[in-house]
């Protein structure tokens, strides 16, 4: 930052030096002053397709969602082949509440058709051995990390059994921690994708005769989706890392449960759906041990309501429910927890949108977001019942408050994105906490509230009851997830077989 500054100072009309800045002040949570820096450069240099996409970056960390679509459609306008703009655009859209699955379907598969468009030829035959003793899986990802992929990878690669899968991780980003490195003792090989082009990867991925390609990302940063529509593996599969469809023809499926893609959803995707029996994900628990503290209302006297989520899900519809959950319990109040509240301008501005609709500012507690996970965790110790957001729910955040002994009311949505709630909330024996819609919400919340007792013992028993549900159990996850991989690479090679008999016939 500091080297931007004086590059500025000697030459105050470079662009590309008031975008760079405007990307490091946005990685610091510094919005307000992101936003000005990409303003700045587009004032220099209007057609910067790079500029507007990030600035659409920075306008989505401040909840300007309709702004930030605006300024990735602007990127693209001028500079069509920028992929991650576009990757950009489709994530943002979920987080709208007035989005249809079928309008976000549509852009999806413009996006799949676009990046098909960018290939030279996609493979059409494969290296990888035809009848495998065991499964080469290769798992394309940018979060092999301390990230929610990294927390919900972690257990499951060391519970897969290594005579049915051999594990290939091509990485898509150059940070490593020590998470990383423990996911990258579980593999096989680590080769990564930094630095080769989309068809110099796609090359690299066939060669290595994988089976069956995971990609772990989706829309969201630092995604290598391109590369799929190579297609370099047999069997191409989207899972943990994105609720939504990838929009790839070459995406042969997205893995799900019974939950999250009911059947009647399921052409809201462009891929096959292939349900895990229980639950899509599995995450495991924390290293650092972090002791459930009781409950706070009992000490308190009060209840506190929290949300760790990313505030960009909080819209205005939720901000009324929310404003109607605090006026159905006097005197209680609601902890938001997320790095953006770093920000005084953007917490000043939530604080405002709760007083719009009737609350009282100082029932609400805004607080940055801790580095260190123990002490992010530890924050679960100040929260009786945790609200999730919609049609945005949280997934690493409600699993960890589980943990932390903290249930959450969800509300049923009506795609994958809204329907994650309603998974972990029934894979974790909490069904009752389920809201069919919005009055239904208010009224679980004033049950759950009523009965403080049962909510302590609900507290004390909950870390157990999840680490022996699907949510947390390693072992069953891996049995499952294998069979998957399994089942999705037999239905290709019948269709192989098929194709090769017909052929013969002719």
């Amino acid at each position: 930052m500091a080297s931007f500054r004086r590059v500025l100072a000697l030459r105050p009309d470079l662009a590309e030096a008031h975008n760079n800045l405007g990307v490091a002040l946005n990685d610091q949570g510094k919005l307000a002053e992101a936003v000005a820096c990409f303003r700045r450069a587009l004032a220099v240099k209007p057609d910067s397709a790079e500029a507007h996409n990030n600035l659409g970056n920075a306008l989505k960390d401040q909840g300007k969602i309709e702004e930030a679509i605006a300024s990735y459609r602007r990127a693209l306008s001028l500079q069509p082949e920028l992929t991650r703009a576009h990757s950009n655009l489709l994530f943002s859209l979920n987080y709208l509440a007035s989005q249809t699955a079928s309008a976000y379907l549509e852009e999806a598969r413009d996006y799949g058709r676009k990046v098909a468009a960018m290939v030279g030829a996609r493979f059409s035959d494969w290296t990888c051995a035809p009848t495998p003793e065991r499964l080469r899986i290769g798992l394309v990802s940018g979060d092999f990390r301390e990230h929610p992929v990294g927390f919900f990878l972690e257990n499951i690669l060391a519970n897969l059994d290594p005579s049915r899968v051999e594990l290939i991780a091509y990485p898509t980003h150059h940070e490593e921690d020590e998470l990383g490195s423990r996911i990258r003792s579980r593999v096989m090989a680590w080769k990564s994708l930094l630095g080769l082009t989309d068809a110099a990867a796609a090359r690299l991925i066939h060669d290595d005769g994988v089976h069956v390609l995971l990609d772990l990302s989706g829309h969201t940063s630092h995604n290598r989706l391109p590369v799929f529509a190579w297609k370099p593996a047999p069997v191409q599969a989207s899972w943990l890392g994105y609720s939504a469809s990838t929009g790839l023809a070459e995406m042969d499926y997205l893995l799900a449960d019974p939950y999250v893609v009911p059947p009647s959803e399921e052409k809201q995707f462009a891929e096959a759906i292939w349900r895990l029996p229980e639950c899509y994900l599995c995450f495991s628990p924390p290293r650092r041990e972090v002791e459930v503290g009781s409950l706070p209302a009992l000490e308190e006297g009060l209840i506190t309501f929290g949300c760790f989520n990313n505030p960009v899900k909080i819209n205005g519809q939720v901000i009324a429910l929310w404003a109607k959950v605090l006026a159905a319990i006097p005197g209680s109040r609601l902890l938001l927890k997320a790095k953006q509240f770093g920000d005084s301008t953007f917490a000043d501005k939530m604080r405002q949108r709760f007083v719009a609709a009737g609350i009282d500012s100082r029932r609400l507690l805004l607080e940055g977001f801790n580095l260190k996970r123990r002490e992010h965790l530890a924050a679960y110790n100040r929260v009786d019942i945790a609200l999730d957001p919609f049609p945005y729910n949280g997934t690493t955040t409600s699993i960890e408050g589980l943990w932390m002994g903290v249930p959450f009311i969800a509300r049923r949505g009506e795609r994958f994105i809204g329907h994650v709630g309603e998974s972990i909330a029934h894979n974790a024996g909490l069904a009752d906490w389920i809201a069919m819609g919005e009055e239904d919400y208010v009224e679980k919340v004033v049950a759950h509230t009523a009965d403080l007792e049962n909510l302590a013992r609900l507290r004390a028993d909950l870390r157990q009851q999840v680490l022996a549900s699907p949510l947390l159990d390693a072992r069953r996850f891996a049995r499952n997830f294998e069979a998957a991989l399994w089942g999705m690479w037999r239905c290709f090679s019948f269709a192989r077989q098929n194709e090769a008999g017909r052929g013969r016939n002719k």
